[in-house]
């Protein structure tokens, strides 16, 4: 068995800052780029254990990708590497969001960055396309494996069934149909003795993020009171997180209800322009929260008004990504210990591949979107329907990704250079065509 590389902190730090810029086209995207770097360039994890952590974070609630990349993180340096993969997967993309808030504060829509991004959208899908087939070539090993994936894609494609139950049906369908035999877990001795967490340390573990994650909110009920807007936002972003099921998609539909006409922090276009600024710029979906928390205390907290947009974007990403450390951090040194049980092992693998469904769904959604200008979402009875108008075909759009898809897939050229060429080119085609 090919045992997984060990780099230096210092390597992998640099890898995570580079996937924290690079992370552009939601979950799918982002799990693709992981999964070429950690994976394929450098095999710092190996295959089993990729999947392994996909299939933990997908069952967790937050962002699957920045889960991944936080347990990539901890297997390899422990509680500083998980801190440090985590972080620079947040930070750059909210700090681009923020900026991009600023702006749309003080002037309103920010065409040139929406011209820059169409580039990279375009060969973002390109590389998803390359991480599903990767990944299906080594998760559906077996016939019910391909029998699982096609059903989790139809029941969340076509049916919308809640991705829980999704997950939840893989999982016992796994480990009803596994052996019972133990297995040895992955050997990696730079992880030795790590893996092996008491139930006190766990205890402990929990209780320390839980402190981190709720006593600043706390303080903020204690200082500002409950009407105030940013214990407010605190309050309900922590229960966003917690509910976060399937990443970011899941919850935006009620997100957006209660942001606009619960708290009436912003209008349902201002919704979409911030909805539209996290789908464009890097970093996970959920970072639209940061967007909406930014405008509702710039509008409505006092003065400084900067200041306050700026406390309400701290907190904001406080309360969602918090979380997803206590998460990973109390759940990953049993990660192993779940792929060395037999049983347990086929319930993950049950989830594997569901996964591959849920990213195929992730792709073709995110293919659609790229593709046509205008798609929406039709019943027929119990099953619903991405409908594209045909009209709104973007020629441009589907240029630029069979470019990427030479660079990338034929030339096997770079993913920096390949989004570098794509994101010009777009720029081009949005002001100069």
């Amino acid at each position: 068995m090919k045992t997984a590389a060990t780099p230096s902190f210092r390597e992998a730090f640099a890898l995570w800052a580079r996937v924290g810029v690079l992370s552009f086209g939601g979950p799918a995207g982002q799990i693709a780029l992981m999964h070429r770097m950690v994976v394929e360039e450098r095999n710092w994890l190996t295959e089993n254990q990729f999947l392994n952590a996909l299939n933990f974070s997908m069952l967790l609630p937050g962002p699957e990708a920045m889960q991944l990349a936080t347990y990539a993180g901890w297997r390899l340096h422990g509680l500083k590497g998980g801190l440090a993969a985590g972080l620079l997967f947040v930070l750059p993309g909210a700090a681009v969001v923020l900026a991009l808030a600023m702006i749309y504060a003080a002037f309103g829509t920010v065409p040139v960055v929406e011209a820059l991004f169409f580039g990279v959208k375009a060969a973002v899908l390109v590389i998803v396309i390359e991480a599903l087939l990767r990944i299906a070539k080594r998760a559906l090993k077996r016939r019910e494996h391909w029998l699982l994936a096609a059903a989790s894609f139809i029941a969340i494609f076509f049916l919308d069934l809640p991705y829980p139950l999704i997950v939840l049906g893989a999982a016992l369908i796994g480990f009803a149909l596994s052996s019972g035999d133990t297995q040895a877990p992955t050997a990696n001795p730079a992880r030795e003795g790590k893996d092996t967490a008491t139930l006190p340390q766990t205890a402990m573990t929990i209780a320390i993020w839980l402190a981190i994650w709720l006593v600043p909110l706390a303080m903020l009920f204690l200082m500002l009171g409950p009407s105030h807007v940013l214990p407010q936002a605190g309050l309900f972003f922590s229960k966003l997180a917690i509910v976060t099921f399937g990443g970011a998609y899941a919850v935006l539909a009620y997100m957006a209800q209660q942001a606009v006409e619960g708290f009436g922090w912003l209008s349902a276009g201002e919704m979409l322009d911030g909805l539209g600024l996290a789908e464009t710029t890097p970093g996970p979906l959920i970072l639209v929260t940061e967007f909406v928390g930014f405008l509702a205390a710039f509008r409505e907290g006092g003065e400084p008004a900067l200041l306050m947009g700026l406390a309400g974007a701290i907190v904001t990403l406080w309360v969602t990504f918090a979380p997803c450390f206590l998460w990973i951090f109390a759940g990953a040194p049993y990660i192993e210990r779940i792929g060395a049980n037999a049983k347990l092992s086929g319930a993950l693998t049950g989830v594997t591949a569901a996964v591959v469904g849920v990213i195929l769904n992730l792709a073709l959604w995110f293919a659609l979107h790229v593709l046509f200008a205008e798609v929406e979402a039709v019943n027929h009875g119990p099953v619903r329907l991405w409908t594209p108008e045909l009209a709104t075909f973007d020629w441009q759009a589907a240029l630029l990704s069979a470019l990427a898809a030479i660079l990338l897939l034929w030339r096997h050229g770079g993913i920096l250079t390949t989004l570098g060429v794509c994101a010009g080119l777009g720029l081009v085609a949005r002001f100069a065509l």
